[in-house]
């Protein structure tokens, strides 16, 4: 019983974290001031709550579809939040939930295609969850408003003036957020992956002891 709570306790650790972040990622102040440079940095910081959380969990229970369900309650959780913000006043457009069941789904089927083989998840669902999360994230994107255009609609009275958003100078390195943050994640989330994979066996060596 005391192996099981540890491991409830971990999920939730990681899913509230999820959820700080995400109110991060659709900050529009910050979009204004880095435009779609933030859409990368925050797509490999989505990645990383994904592929510790998401395999830790499946890795836990063994049992392929576990990521999926990781992943619908984290849109809980982020829709929840959404939703506060909302009520505090914020424009509906002031955080964009990331779509987190797609790249988790991927993660669930390279764990069941393998035959529940670990290092295949590791390597392949790594390289599926940080290549697609950014393209789903995109598209997500398009239904909303333009978060520049939120930005300066919506300017906080509260910010000191040299925090005040200007027109952002997107450099060419940044051209391509989608191509940018999938190259970087399907690199990193494979490490990501690995190190949910070892939470996993660190949390049963302890309560083992």
């Amino acid at each position: 019983w005391l192996r099981r709570c540890t491991h409830y306790l971990f999920i939730v650790v990681v899913a509230v974290n999820s959820t700080l972040l995400t109110i991060n990622t659709g900050d529009y102040i910050f979009y204004t001031d880095w435009a779609w440079t933030s859409y990368t940095v925050f797509s490999i910081g989505n990645i990383l709550m994904i592929s510790v959380g998401a395999t830790y969990y499946l890795l836990f229970t063994g049992v392929p579809g576990t990521a999926s369900y990781y992943g619908l309650i984290m849109q809980g959780y982020t829709w929840v939040a959404k939703g506060a913000w909302f009520a505090l006043g914020y424009p509906y457009d002031f955080i964009v939930t990331p779509m987190w069941i797609p790249s988790c789904m991927l993660l669930d089927l390279a764990y069941w295609a393998s035959k529940k083989n670990k290092h295949s998840l590791i390597l392949f669902g790594g390289v599926l969850v940080g290549m697609s999360f950014p393209l789903f994230n995109m598209v997500n994107l398009l239904t909303v408003a333009d978060p520049l255009e939120t930005a300066f609609k919506y300017p906080r009275p509260t910010l000191p003036p040299y925090m005040v958003p200007i027109e952002p100078q997107v450099g060419k390195f940044y051209n391509s957020p989608v191509a940018l943050g999938a190259g970087t994640g399907a690199v990193l989330a494979v490490t990501f992956t690995a190190l949910g994979a070892k939470l996993n066996t660190w949390t049963y060596r302890w309560m083992a002891a």
